[in-house]
């Protein structure tokens, strides 16, 4: 049942996992705008996959080149671990991630807050 409300957007803790402290931080205002409650922002791959263990995200926003590992290699491992997650793969190098393995939405930097936050509400309401 807390998945579904958390799809519903009542409660959704997200994971952003982003090497760039100026984009994670415009990532977390774009989402909360959308309706996200809570927020862990990570540097590199292996801080994701503890993060997410220690608290599962409902939704995650992921870079794919960091400067320590992988954003797909990362959400990949989390959702091998915890279930389907829905993510949106945010990157500058879209190329690198079309297919994404695991699947999800990617978005282009640089974005609009809008196109984030409406990306953000479909894949919850998928």
């Amino acid at each position: 049942m807390r998945e579904k409300e958390q799809r519903k957007g009542d409660a959704v803790h997200v994971l952003i996992i982003e090497d760039e402290p100026l984009i994670a931080m415009s990532i977390q205002d774009a989402l909360e705008d959308a309706g996200a409650t809570s927020f862990h922002i990570v540097e590199n791959e292996a801080d994701a996959v503890m993060s997410a263990r220690d608290h599962r995200p409902g939704f995650i926003t992921s870079d794919v080149q960091l400067k320590q590992g992988t954003g797909p290699a990362a959400v990949r491992t989390i959702r091998h671990e915890l279930g389907e997650i829905p993510v949106i793969f945010v990157t500058a190098t879209p190329e690198r991630c079309i297919p994404c393995d695991p699947p999800g939405s990617v978005l282009a930097k640089p974005f609009a807050n809008d196109d984030l936050g409406r990306a953000f509400r479909e894949a919850l309401a998928a």
